[in-house]
Order: C-alpha cells, then sequence, then structure tokens
C-alpha cells in the first residue's frame, strides 16, 4: 500500500512539474521586466552627459532659433526626455541665447523656438523693455555664460504698449507702479506715429518699434554689451511673436 501511495505521489509531481517550471519562467519573465523599467525610469535622472557647448556664433544660434520656431508653427517640435541630463546641468549652464522677453503668459519663448531646458537665458518683463535689472541679466548671460545671442522678443496685441497709446491719447491715468513702465514705452509709440499709420495700424507699428528701440539701447549699452557687440562676440536682434500663429518675425 505504501508503495503505491508513493508511486502516486511520483505521478502527480511529475504532472505538476510543467507547470511549476512554467510558472517559475513566468516569475523570472516579470522580474526582468521589472528591472529594466526601473532601470529605464532612472537612468535620465541619473545621466551625467555633459552640457552641450554654446561657442556656436551669433547666426549659428539665430539660425537654430528660426528653424525651431518653424517648427512649433507647424506642431513639429522635438521629442525631448526633459529628465535627461539634470545632473550635468546642476554644474553649468550653456544656453546659446538671451532673450528679453514679455512677460505675456501667451509668450513662452522655449516653446515658440522648440529649444530644450538650459538652452536659453531668459529675462521678462511687461513691454519687454530694457531696465537697469534687465540689462544686468543680459550682461551677465554674455559675460559669464558664453551667450552668442542676445534677442528683444515683443508680441503681437501687446497690452503694455496699447496702455501706452491709451495713456497718450486718452491722458489715462494708471495705478501702482504702471506710469514707469508706461514712459519707458511712450518714446516707442511716439516713434511710430510719426509714420502716420492708420488708426488700427498704430498698435502693430508701436510695438515692432519698441522692439527695435531696446534692441538699440541693448546694442549700444557701455561698458559691456556695446563692446562685445562691436567686437563681434555677440549679435543682438530682435523679433515679433505673433499669438495666432506662433511665428517669429525678425525685424
Amino acid at each position: 500500500m505504501t508503495t503505491e501511495m508513493s508511486s502516486c505521489n511520483c505521478a502527480r509531481d511529475e504532472v505538476n512539474q510543467p507547470a511549476s517550471r512554467a510558472l517559475d519562467q513566468r516569475r523570472r519573465l516579470m522580474l526582468a521586466g521589472m528591472s529594466t523599467l526601473v532601470a529605464g525610469s532612472l537612468s535620465p535622472l541619473t545621466s551625467n552627459a555633459a552640457v552641450p557647448d554654446n561657442a556656436i556664433g551669433g547666426d549659428a544660434a539665430l539660425k537654430r532659433l528660426m528653424l525651431g520656431n518653424a517648427r512649433y508653427v507647424a506642431n513639429k517640435p522635438t521629442q525631448r526626455d526633459f529628465s535627461a541630463g539634470r545632473v550635468a546641468r546642476t554644474k553649468t549652464q550653456k544656453p546659446i541665447v538671451a532673450i528679453l522677453s514679455c512677460a505675456d503668459s501667451r509668450v513662452a519663448p522655449e516653446l515658440a523656438f522648440d529649444q530644450g531646458i538650459g538652452d536659453v537665458f531668459v529675462v521678462r518683463v511687461a513691454g519687454n523693455i530694457v531696465n537697469d535689472d534687465g540689462l544686468a541679466s543680459l550682461e551677465y548671460a554674455v559675460k559669464f555664460l558664453g551667450v552668442p545671442l542676445v534677442m528683444v522678443l515683443g508680441h503681437s496685441n501687446c497690452g503694455a504698449v496699447d496702455a501706452a497709446i491709451k495713456v497718450l491719447k486718452d491722458n489715462v491715468t494708471l495705478p501702482g507702479h504702471l506710469p514707469g513702465l508706461i514712459d519707458a514705452i511712450k518714446p516707442s509709440v511716439e516713434k511710430a506715429k510719426q509714420g502716420n499709420p492708420a488708426a488700427d495700424a498704430l498698435l502693430p507699428a508701436a510695438i515692432k518699434q519698441n522692439v527695435v528701440m531696446n534692441v538699440e539701447r541693448i546694442a549700444t549699452s557701455a561698458p559691456v554689451l556695446a563692446g562685445m557687440v562691436e567686437s563681434k562676440a555677440i549679435k543682438v536682434v530682435g523679433g515679433v511673436y505673433d499669438l495666432a500663429t506662433g511665428q517669429v518675425s525678425l525685424v
């Protein structure tokens, strides 16, 4: 009887062995998959890839921006892993451009030019005007970060420029610190008016003129920026971002 029971148990073991082996194999595959998933999710966070050099010159930097803007307009942005290179960026930054942009929430320079984290050094203030703090920030970018290109980026339907037009036209009184901001934009409006634009064309003309005048101020700002422009160490340009299309037009 004992012999018969032993034979039965052996038979059951032989039957169960394939199922057991299959279960073990599934477990090993599952564990291997989980290990791969964890490794894949952690590797970008710990990546120490070198930060790309930005010593490419102003013309090359501008070309890269405009090609990026074309991709943005076409809604074909570059697919990026934004976590990659975080460790390397804790030690240094090498942006290819410093952009003086309006603070308007609808304007996002990194997106508009389809650039990655660390590629664009952005200074933002309503009306994209050059004040002392913004100027110092741009000086830091070119002098200590090696940025080869500086851009003043205005945009269509700018509320700050429109406010300056209304202040001049209707003598509107603004609250708080807004009058000081508007005072910096007024010269651009006055200059734009000299071209006798139609009523509905004054705002776009003033927006463009505001970019031109701030480009000039940056390019002639001594002692840092003017000297670097003269030696061709940096390039200073202006552009206007169209809210409706996303396209940036150089001015």
